[in-house]
Formats: C-alpha cells, structure tokens, sequence
C-alpha cells in the first residue's frame, strides 16, 4: 500500500514538474515574440519615414483594391441586359485611359442591327436621327438597371443612346477625378462629333452626371461650340449640397481603421462641379427633370438652379418638370414616368 501511493506521489510530482516547466517556457517565449513584434514595427516606421516610396507603395496595396459591383455580370456584353440592338465599343480618350462605351440604335433598326459590327453602327449615326450622349451618375456601372432603362426610352423613340462609363467606373480604366471626367465626356461628344453629320446631339446628365454636363458644356462653349440641347436629371451643385462623403470614395477599398495611419488617397483630389456658375455660362435649351422626393438631391436645390439658368437665358429655352411625390421615384426612378416620352419629344429641337 505504501509502495502505492510512493509511487502516485512521485506521479503527480512528475506531472508538476512537466507543467510547471511548459509555463516556464510559455513565458519565457512570449517576451521573444513581443520583442520581435516590436522590432518589426519600428522597422517598418522607419522605413516609411526614411523611404517616401515604401510609403507609397504601401498605400497602393491598402487602398487600390477595387470592388467591381454587380459580380459575375459581364458589361461588355449588352445583349446580357437585354439590349439586342445594341454594340459595346472603347474609346481612348488620352494615353493609358481606355472608356468602355454602349451604343444603342432606334429601336426601329433593330432587325438591321443583328449581326452587325462597329462600323455599321458608327455609319449609323449620321442618319438624322438625334443622338443622346447620356452621362450617368455616381457609383456602379453603364449595365445599372435605371441607366438601361433610359436607353430604352430613348431608343424607342427612335434615337441613337451613347452611354459611356467614365474612367475608374465598369471596365474603364484610370482614376475618377472631376478634370478626368470631363475629359472623358468633351472626347465621347466629339467623337460622335465627327461621325454625326447634322444629327442633333443632346447631352443628358444625372446626378453626378448633371455636374459633368455643364462643364463640357461650357468647355465646349469656350471653342466656340453651342450643345443642341441639355437634359439635366436630379441635379446637384457642390457649393449648395454639400456631400456628406467624397464623390468617388467608393472607388477605393479600405480597410477599417487604417485611415489613422495612411492619409486618404482623395485627399489632393478635389471636386467643385460649380453646376450654378456654369449655369450662367451655359446658351444651350436645357431641361430640368427632378422628382419631389428625390432623397439625394433636394428638389428646393433644384428650383434654385432652374431660375439661376432662366435668368441667364429665358423661359422658353429653359424648362422644368417635376415629378410629384406621388409617384415615389426617388433619385433613380423617372425612366418608368410614362409622360416621359412625350416630355423628351417636346424639348427637342
């Protein structure tokens, strides 16, 4: 019996020993990996503060990875929403920046259009028929369903649909900045320009895209160049609404909490869109359409922006619809208004 429990106690105090010496070593480690944590962390500070470029490069790994939306759609690929009249093109607008570009016909050459290749479509365009250039909003891409609704409307109505996305949006390359998108809007305008003959062009802006027309058109107007006509839908202006984030902080991935650490890359890319100003420049018809309940853009915004425009030119050559509360149309939603149609036709030169 004593041998028993000599041999239980020199067990158990066996077993002390293993585990009392696997805490010893626990704790003996865990300054080891802390020190070396420390170590690396101040490496990498001074790196940074030695190095501008590791601070750089940094940077583009923590903020550059692009969330394409919606996944698993194919853009260039038109027919996929369900426009079968209708070719993707890329136009290049300056070196290194390529713009993927949708370019739909009237909805009566449709049988004709089966088949056809880019340059059946671009001989297309100096049929007569007016041209919309329509310059979209902020956020996701040429393919968002109240875009391909729009296109719809126009094209049944027997006119030629230019939808681009600007630079940074889709499949377009390059970074969003308001000079950028500009740039890109004057280079789709006067490639359809060129191929036009004396069909009418009209430039159509919602939302972030009201911002863009009015400063092609004024662009445009210091060559010299008067647009045939302006359709301005949910518009905006900077200096009166204020947004509560950066128009394109969509455009980076952040991850949270790393924004202590590393500037916001939009910081030095600013945006004005002076809308009001560019109103007062602006000689085009133009064509206010807002909704009443439009949450993003203010509808007493809007009014403002109308009598700065009327009071530049006059109540003939600048219209304003509204669309009442009723119809609940928000910010995307006046495509499905079935006056629209006959509103479009009126304004037309």
């Amino acid at each position: 019996m004593r041998k028993r429990n000599e041999k239980k106690e020199k067990k158990n105090a066996s077993s002390s020993v293993q585990t009392t010496a696997k805490y010893q070593r626990k704790t003996e480690n865990e300054p080891h990996w802390m020190k070396r944590g420390l170590f690396a962390l101040f490496v990498t500070l001074l790196l940074v503060c030695l190095f501008p470029v590791s601070w750089e490069l940094v940077q583009h790994f923590v903020y550059t990875y692009r969330l394409k939306v919606p996944f698993f759609i194919d853009i260039s690929e038109p027919a996929d929403f369900s426009l079968n009249h209708t070719i993707n093109m890329y136009l290049t607008p300056e070196e290194g920046i390529s713009l993927g570009v949708w370019h739909t016909v009237p909805a009566g050459q449709w049988k004709q259009a089966q088949g056809k290749g880019l340059a059946w479509y671009q001989n297309t365009l100096s049929d007569g028929s007016p041209i919309f250039i329509y310059l979209h909003g902020n956020t996701r891409t040429r393919g968002a369903p109240h875009r391909v609704g729009t296109a719809k409307v126009l094209s049944a109505l027997g006119y030629h649909v230019i939808v681009p996305d600007y630079r940074g949006f889709g499949d377009s390359s390059g970074e969003p900045t308001e000079a950028g998108l500009t740039t890109d809007a004057i280079h789709v305008y006067n490639w359809v320009k060129e191929r036009s003959g004396n069909s009418p062009i009209i430039l159509w802006g919602h939302s972030l895209g009201t911002g863009v027309v009015a400063n092609t058109a004024v662009k445009l107007l210091e060559q010299g160049i008067v647009l045939d006509g302006i359709i301005l839908e949910g518009i905006f202006d900077m200096n009166i609404q204020k947004p509560y984030i950066h128009l394109f902080y969509w455009y980076y991935w952040k991850f949270p909490g790393l924004g202590y650490f590393f500037p916001e890359p939009w910081a030095k890319n600013k945006v004005v869109f002076p809308t009001a100003e560019n109103l007062r420049r602006i000689r085009s018809p133009v064509l206010f359409l807002h909704a009443e309940d439009d949450h993003l853009t203010p509808f007493e915004n809007a009014q403002g922006l109308y009598k700065i425009a009327v009071s530049s030119q006059n109540a003939e050559r600048v219209k304003f619809v509204a669309f009442e509360h009723s119809h609940g149309y928000l910010h995307n939603g006046l495509y499905k208004d079935p006056r629209l149609p006959d509103i479009i036709r009126k304004f037309m030169p």
